[in-house]
């Protein structure tokens, strides 16, 4: 009985010991929360949804349309972006997602003329500015850039821009205006 006893002690000591473990590693779990769960990875809600585009057409009058549809992916952690220029041939993709580590957004955008292009920023002063820098025409540094300004519930302006000074001063290339579908 001695035996008996002693084993039936360590069994219930183990699972005590499992079950005090388990407790201790679910609330460890709890306390840290989600890196998809923080604030800031909701800086990028105002772009998902369906949009129609619009933007300058290559002669004066003239006005280049396309669409846009934008939705979270990846148990809500990722941004993925559709994108189609209507009167143009450009169709692309990228996918967003704010790393909390670098406490900055970060975005891949790959598309069917070939282009790979990755950009860094964040959420300043109203405004959402992604940048890379690129190696252009005769080998020379360029900094590029999209931003998403004059935002509200219903539309925006995004444009693409890029320096040749090192960001004292930016060219717009592509201004785009959204405009949610209804």
């Amino acid at each position: 009985m001695g035996q008996s006893m002693n084993t039936f002690v360590g069994l219930v000591l183990l699972s005590l010991l499992s079950t005090s473990t388990f407790f201790s590693q679910q609330s460890k779990t709890q306390s840290v929360p989600s890196p998809c769960a923080i604030p800031e990875q909701k800086q990028f809600d105002f772009w998902l949804g369906e949009w129609d585009l619009t933007w300058p057409g290559p002669k004066a009058g003239e006005v280049g349309h396309g669409t846009n549809s934008v939705k979270r992916i990846l148990d809500g952690c990722v941004v993925q972006e559709s994108f189609s220029g209507e009167q143009q041939h450009l169709r692309g993709t990228s996918v967003s997602t704010f790393d909390a580590r670098a406490a900055m957004w970060k975005q891949t955008w790959v598309d069917n003329e070939g282009a790979y292009l990755d950009f860094v920023g964040e959420l300043k002063d109203g405004k959402l500015i992604l940048q890379r820098e690129a190696i252009g025409k005769g080998g020379a540094k360029t900094l590029q850039r999209m931003v998403w300004k004059n935002i509200s519930a219903n539309e925006f302006d995004w444009s693409w821009e890029a320096s040749s000074d090192g960001g004292k001063t930016w060219q717009v290339q592509w201004p785009i205006h959204y405009k949610r579908k209804s």
